[in-house]
Order: C-alpha cells, then sequence, then structure tokens
C-alpha cells in the first residue's frame, strides 16, 4: 500500500512561492505591453490572430499578450493568474507542457475556424485552464483534483456562457476553441502527473500469507498421525 507523504510546511510554502512565479511574470508581461501601447499611444490590435490570413499567423503567438483596453486586461488579469497558478501548483511536472500546448492549440484552432477579425486577449488561455483543471479531476478520479474542479466550477462557471455567441464583439470562438483544449489535455494527460493512491500487489511476490501457511503445516501434520 501507497504511504501519504508526510506534510512539510516549508515544502509547501516553496512550491506555492514557486509555482506563482511564471504566471506572475507572465502576467506582468502583457501588463508592460499594455501600458507602453498606451503611454506611446499605439494599437497593437493587428498583433492579433486574424482567421485564415498570412497576417493573422503571427497572433498565435502574440495574441494572448494584446488587449483592447485596460478593462478588457483586467477581466482578464485575476482568473489567469488564479488558474495558470492551479496549474502550475497541482501538476507541476506537467505545467510548462500544459501551458504552451493550451497556448498554441487554442491560438492555431481560432485561427482555423474563427470570425474574420482580429483575435486578442488572454480569455482563451483562461477558458483552457478552467477546463483543463476541471475535466482533469474528473477523469483522474482523486478527491483532491475533484475538489478542485468544484472551485473551478464555484470561482468560475459563470464562464460557461463565454463559449456562446452572445456579444458580438466578445471572442467567443477563443473561449470555446480554449475550452476544448483544456479537455483535449485534460484527457491526453489523464494518466501522468498527480494520480489517486492505489494498492498495488507485486506480481512477483511469491510470499505466502502465515494463516495459509500455518493451515497447510497443520493439514501435513495430521496426515503424519494417520
Amino acid at each position: 500500500m501507497r504511504k501519504s507523504e508526510p506534510y512539510n510546511k516549508e515544502f509547501e510554502q516553496l512550491k506555492l512561492k514557486h509555482s506563482l512565479i511564471f504566471p506572475l511574470a507572465f502576467l506582468i508581461l502583457i501588463w508592460a505591453i499594455k501600458i507602453f501601447e498606451w503611454g506611446l499611444g499605439l494599437n497593437y490590435t493587428h498583433l492579433g490572430v486574424f482567421p485564415l490570413h498570412v497576417k493573422g499567423l503571427l497572433g498565435i503567438v502574440t495574441s494572448p499578450l494584446i488587449h483592447g483596453d485596460f478593462q478588457h486586461l483586467m477581466a482578464n488579469s485575476v482568473p489567469f493568474l488564479v488558474l495558470s497558478w492551479g496549474i502550475f501548483y497541482f501538476y507541476r511536472p506537467l505545467s510548462y507542457q500544459i501551458f504552451i500546448l493550451c497556448y498554441l492549440t487554442t491560438n492555431i484552432l481560432v485561427w482555423i475556424g474563427a470570425r474574420e477579425a482580429y483575435h486578442i486577449g488572454a480569455s482563451g488561455l483562461v477558458y483552457s485552464f478552467a477546463s483543463f483543471l476541471f475535466f482533469s479531476g474528473i477523469f483522474r478520479n482523486y478527491y483532491r483534483l475533484i475538489a478542485i474542479s468544484f472551485v473551478v466550477v464555484f470561482l468560475y462557471g459563470g464562464l460557461f456562457w463565454g463559449v456562446f455567441p452572445i456579444l458580438n464583439d466578445v471572442s467567443w470562438e477563443g473561449h470555446l476553441f480554449g475550452a476544448i483544449s483544456g479537455l483535449t489535455y485534460a484527457l491526453a494527460y489523464r494518466n501522468k502527473g498527480p494520480q489517486k493512491h492505489r494498492n498495488i500487489i507485486p506480481e512477483d511476490d511469491e510470499s505466502i500469507p502465515e494463516e495459509i501457511w500455518n493451515s497447510e503445516n497443520l493439514e501435513n501434520k495430521e496426515e503424519l498421525r494417520k
């Protein structure tokens, strides 16, 4: 039987800090870009994804870094930080893989299947991470990760409506493809990373339980007495 690791407060605090480094660095980067854009009176919308056009290919890499205004950026900042931290904390061995795959897959799908317009913002990543955290906990059937799934639903259940074409000026396609990307990688990586503890009996264990050994010895003794 696999024993659970003892709680180590110092280790958990260090893990918490390290899990925030990359999400915070990414968030600082997109804020710096927006402040630079605003300060110089520039407009970086052309760095978004423009579906099925060569000019929109660069947006596969740059679109999550660009936001229409500070309100748009604020709306994405908190959920991005919380959900990306969840990826890096609970799925640490897979975190960079999941981040990069969700990042690229979401934007590639937007380039292939979205409306002809510039699609910008980190909301596709938000939907992708929320979807991954939710479905990964369910697929793994691990109570700790299932608890995270319910926390995601409780905090960001309202994101569900964002995958429908309700508002014309919102890239619901980015939301939808982000959610699909998160679901895809939650399924693909379901057997990697943190797993539910299981009792494993080695196949090469030829030892005989003491009760059976004693009973067999007793039978042999009885046979000798006959």
